[in-house]
This record gives structure tokens, C-alpha cells and sequence, in this order.
């Protein structure tokens, strides 16, 4: 059965990329639409989603934010007041041209992100330094018109949210931009189980218009890295363009100190890359839509699926359980909630019912238990807690074992090349030398770290004297 099973799955080792493609289609995450790039989210992919939306919506407003909503078209001329933003936005814009039959007389940008709408409204609302903070934050789709997509990775319009404030000093915005970057952090780490690097992006890779860019950045199976979420502290360049002025305590007019944030879809491709094995997805159990299924054997003879439902009744007071009970196989089903990555399986048949037991099977261990029907749902719920902590410590011995400190540009594109993952290197600050890493070895800087070692003197790529720990990889 295992081996017929394996083959619906290219194996990682073979080709990561099509192992990828087939987890997310066999185990009905998504569909492909008609439009090149974008994708279908079906009913399990996008119960993944809400539950991930449901945990950061309540951390979001725990940290006293409001949810509001914006449109999705934005006027070309309101797009070009803040130059910098629009030039880091243009190759990936889409435009409407046209109402109907009728040319517009001005073209309309389907939203890439929400800057310049934000600070339209703030400009309105904002007039004394009592008006402050504002802290808003919307879910919605974005697009953005990517040349090479892939599903939740890259595609032209996908799900997130986006965070805007709006502050009276830098010191307050700049304390927003951490806040926000800690529930990020926190969701993927306590959520996800994703370990994470927190750093700043440096001014090659920050946000179009930001004053500076905080990342959180993790580490796929396949020694690539990902940026998992963005805080962006964007100084008062918005506030110029658009004006967005107060009356400060002072009773002098000042514009306001913004930030931005977002977190997106992308992230249960890190999921699924962080966690997945040749048998397809391992979704952690705190975000899991089923965090249980019960297979019952032998479901044709009398009593037994009585028993399994009524067993579904009581677990799903705690725990999100399912069952099936079609006429398939065991042995399909075994492997279908494999595929689909559900945590804990339990197996449950005339002879179980007989010795009052029933079997549990973890997916990320494969470990198989027979467990008494006495604390049946306090046993189930320990399980699950450490299924949930063992995908967090397998993720960060990976990503340790993946992290490798160099001391000069050989080694660098040496131990790049053999093994991936994070190279741990000195740097000037120099983007000329940002550049010249990436073109000779297609690594980019994924951030400077917050907690900074200092390594070596020298920059790992012009020998000059080194100001920066950072951390690069090759990256989705």
C-alpha cells in the first residue's frame, strides 16, 4: 500500500519543485484557474487560510486595531504621488483602461497594496494630534502581475492582510513596526510551527517608500529561504506627499509617522515546504481544519459506526474531528488523510470496540498506538500538543543544521552550492557588494539580523571593513 501511495508524489529528493506542485493539487489545496498565475483556493486550502486569518485577526485587534476596508481600484494620478513607491510597484501593476465600451479618462490600478488609499483617507480624518493613533488594518486581495508563478509562492492575485497606522512620533511608529513584526513572528512560530529569523532588510531589498523594512524570514526543506512577513516603518514620506498634517501638542502642524504590515497566502507554502515529506502535506495541529480522523474498520458489520459517530460527537467538543464513512477502502483512506497532512488518525473497528480501545496513528511520526477508551480525549489532546511541538523542533534542528557561518567568498559559493540553507557572512554595507553576491551566486540578502555576532573584520565580499552580520540564501 505504501509503495502505491508513494507513487502519486514525486519524491522531494528527485524534483522539490514537482513534489510541490503535487502536494498542492492531490491534496486539494488548490485548482488552477483559466488565468495564467492565478489559482483556485478550494474548500481545504482555504480553511487552512482561515484559520491562520482567524488567529492573526484576533492578535491584530489585541494589539487595538480596527478592521476596515478599502477599494480596489486606484486612480493612476493618486498612484504617482509618492514617487518611490510607484517606481518599486510599476513592472507589477495592472491596469483597467476600460468601463465597459467607454475608455476611461483616467486609468484605474487594480490594488498591488494600499499606501496611497490609506493616506488619501488619513489626510481626511487626521486634523489634531487627539486624532492619534489611527490603527487600521484590512483584509483583502491584491494583484500583482508576476512574470514566474507558482501556487501560494507567486501568483497574480492573492489573500492577505495589510496593516496601516499612523502615529504623532518616529519613536511610536518604530514601536508599531516591532509590535506588529512580533505577532508575525509569534503566529508562525506558535502556530505554524515555522521558526523564524527576525532582522531588517537592507535598502536594496526594504519596501518601495519605506524608511526601513522588518522581515521575518524562514527556511524551506529545500535550503531556499522565505520572506514569511513584513513591517514597515514608512517614515513621513506618504504624510508629505499627501499631506497628511495634524496639529501637534504644540499647536504647530506636523505630518504624521506611518507604518505598514502584511502578512499573506504565501505563508501555507512555507507551511507545506517547512513540514511536508514524500507522502504529501504535515499540517500542524493548531491550524489543522481536522485535527482528527476516524477511520472506522470493517464499518459494514452492526455497531460499528454507530460507535464512530457517536465517538465523533464527544471528541468534537475539544477537537476538531472527522470521520469517514464511505464505502472506500481502509487503505485509501489511510493514505488520502496522509496526503492531506491530518495529524492524528484513529482507527477504530469491532474488535477495538470489544476491548473498549481504539488505534491512533501520528502523521508526522507515523507512530501507531492502541489507546483506551478511558481519557481517550485528554490522551488525543497530548498527542496533538506534541505533534504541534515536535514539527516546531524538527523545522529548527533542520534550519540549524542548514546555517552555515563563512569568513570569505570562496567558502561562501562553496558551501552555497553543496548545501544551501542560510550562509551567516560579514558585510560592508556596500550595495555595490549586495549586487556582485547575487550575480556571481544568486543568493540575496534576506536581512540583518537583530541579534548580531561579529563573525570576521571583513566583508565577505570586497574585504573592507565589515558593518553588518547578515543573513543570505537563495529565495522564492
Amino acid at each position: 500500500m505504501a509503495k502505491e501511495f508513494v507513487k502519486n508524489v514525486t519524491s522531494m529528493q528527485d524534483d522539490f519543485a514537482q513534489w510541490y506542485t503535487d502536494v498542492v493539487t492531490k491534496a486539494e489545496l488548490i485548482d488552477y484557474s483559466s488565468v495564467r498565475g492565478s489559482m483556485i483556493l478550494r474548500p481545504y486550502g482555504y480553511a487552512i487560510w482561515e484559520n491562520i486569518q482567524k488567529q492573526l485577526d484576533k492578535k491584530i485587534k489585541a494589539t487595538g486595531h480596527e478592521n476596515v476596508y478599502m477599494p480596489l481600484f486606484i486612480p493612476e494620478s493618486l498612484l504617482q504621488k509618492e514617487k518611490d513607491h510607484i517606481e518599486g510597484f510599476a513592472p507589477e501593476v495592472a491596469w483597467v483602461t476600460h468601463g465597459g465600451e467607454e475608455k476611461l479618462t483616467e486609468r484605474l490600478c487594480v490594488r498591488p497594496t494600499s499606501e496611497v488609499l490609506f493616506a488619501e483617507h488619513f489626510k481626511n480624518i487626521i486634523h489634531s494630534h487627539r486624532d492619534l493613533p489611527k490603527l487600521y488594518n484590512q483584509w483583502s486581495n491584491v494583484v500583482r502581475w508576476e512574470k514566474t508563478t507558482r501556487p501560494f509562492l507567486r501568483t497574480l492575485e492573492f489573500l492577505w492582510q495589510e496593516g496601516h497606522t499612523c502615529h504623532e512620533t518616529d519613536e511610536e511608529a518604530h514601536d508599531e513596526t516591532v509590535r506588529m513584526l512580533n505577532v508575525y513572528a509569534n503566529l508562525c512560530e506558535e502556530f505554524l510551527a515555522i521558526p523564524v529569523v527576525k532582522g531588517q532588510k537592507t535598502e536594496k531589498e526594504k519596501f518601495a517608500g519605506a524608511k526601513y523594512t522588518f522581515t521575518i524570514e524562514s527556511l524551506m526543506h529545500d535550503g531556499k529561504a522565505l520572506q514569511s512577513g513584513t513591517s514597515h516603518h514608512l517614515g513621513d514620506g506618504f504624510a508629505k506627499a499627501f499631506g497628511i498634517e495634524f496639529t501637534n501638542r504644540e499647536g504647530k502642524l506636523q505630518t504624521v509617522q506611518q507604518t505598514s504590515w502584511g502578512f499573506t497566502t504565501r505563508i501555507i507554502g512555507a507551511m507545506i515546504m517547512v513540514h511536508g515529506d514524500d507522502r504529501g502535506l504535515v499540517v500542524p495541529p493548531k491550524i489543522a481544519p481536522t485535527q482528527l480522523m476516524i477511520v472506522p474498520i470493517a464499518q459494514h458489520k452492526e455497531g460499528v459506526l454507530d460507535f464512530a459517530y457517536d465517538l465523533k460527537e464527544k471528541l468534537s467538543q475539544t477537537i476538531r474531528t472527522g470521520i469517514d464513512a464511505s464505502d472506500k477502502k481502509p487503505g485509501w483512506k489511510f493514505n488520502e488523510y496522509e496526503m492531506k497532512g491530518i495529524p492524528l488518525r484513529l482507527e477504530v473497528g469491532p474488535r477495538d470496540i470489544e476491548q473498549g480501545q481504539v488505534i491512533v496513528v501520528r502523521r508526522d511520526t507515523g507512530e501507531k498506538e492502541t489507546v483506551s477508551l478511558q481519557g481517550l480525549e485528554i490522551h488525543i489532546q497530548h498527542i496533538l500538543s506534541d505533534i504541534q511541538s515536535n514539527l516546531f523542533k524538527k523545522a529548527k534542528t533542520h534550519r540549524e543544521n542548514q546555517t552555515t557561518t563563512v569568513t570569505s567568498f570562496d567558502e561562501f559559493k562553496a558551501k552555497l552550492s553543496e548545501k544551501g540553507g542560510f550562509m551567516k557572512a560579514m558585510w560592508c554595507g556596500d550595495e555595490a557588494c549586495e549586487s556582485f553576491i547575487k550575480d556571481e551566486t544568486g543568493a540575496t540578502s534576506r536581512c540583518i539580523p537583530f541579534e548580531q555576532e561579529r563573525l570576521a573584520e571583513k566583508c565577505i565580499c570586497c574585504e573592507q571593513e565589515a558593518q553588518h552580520l547578515v543573513y543570505w540564501a537563495k529565495a522564492y
